[in-house]
């Protein structure tokens, strides 16, 4: 069990439940002294506490505690997000092995996400690869990070308090990623992350308070469904491929 993981799964709401199945007394023990009840006290039902809702104020404390990436990701693999209960799997994100600057930031998990446990994979997953290699990269030296770690159900839009118990860690991976550019991936994503509108400012270079530089673009099922705005994202893929080299 992670380092983290007793004392994080206690303040996500886990329960801790007592069995009700009675022990039986070891007969060659000496007898303990029991104490008597009366019928009513037998007669009233055990109380379990109900389990700690999860806030935002205890997922932003949680996320403070890890000092590494792989901490990170097992604390993102062991939270109780009110959505785990009814998915496959948890998505991790991809973490490039050899980084080179760029994070991508993309919108909710698949299907195929969520029966693989990778972000990014099936038909869309393909595209993105075909994508990267085309500037010469590739999920070994660029990041991927989903905006929720858990797919919805029939992938319909979260909710707002769903959204936010998963971008504090969103928000320190970036920290800790410190990637020179960041491409927010899909609609939901730009706005989130660079608080802006995907289709006014697909491959525009906006700069955050933090000093990061957000390019937002098409995600790879909108491409899918629209093959023409392909040459749009290769013109943004070009400039995110020069602006790496310049910085």
């Amino acid at each position: 069990m992670g380092k983290y993981m007793l004392q994080d799964l206690n303040m996500a709401g886990v329960r801790w439940e007592l069995s009700e199945t009675p022990v039986k007394q070891d007969t060659k023990k000496e007898p303990v002294q029991q104490t008597l009840l009366s019928s009513n006290e037998k007669s009233k039902p055990i109380i379990v506490p109900a389990s700690a809702p999860i806030t935002l104020d205890t997922v932003k404390s949680m996320v403070e505690r890890p000092n590494d990436i792989d901490s990170m990701v097992r604390m993102i693999a062991e939270f109780n997000h009110p959505l785990r209960n009814g998915v496959t799997n948890v998505v991790m994100p991809n973490i490039a092995t050899q980084p080179n600057g760029l994070l991508i930031i993309t919108d909710l998990p698949s299907s195929d996400d969520d029966l693989s446990g990778k972000i990014l994979s099936g038909p869309a997953g393909e595209l993105t690869d075909k994508m990267l290699s085309a500037i010469n990269m590739s999920r070994e030296n660029v990041s991927i990070i989903p905006l929720l770690f858990w797919r919805t159900p029939g992938g319909r839009t979260p909710s707002r308090e769903e959204i936010d118990l998963s971008i504090p860690f969103v928000k320190k991976m970036i920290n800790m990623l410190s990637p020179r550019i960041i491409i927010t991936l899909g609609t939901l994503s730009t706005t989130e992350i660079a608080q802006t509108n995907l289709t006014d400012k697909h491959g525009a270079e906006i700069i955050t308070d933090d000093g990061y530089t957000i390019i937002p673009m098409y995600h790879p099922n909108y491409l899918i469904l629209k093959p023409s705005a392909k040459k749009d994202v290769w013109d943004v893929l070009q400039n995110v491929q020069k602006l790496l080299k310049n910085q």
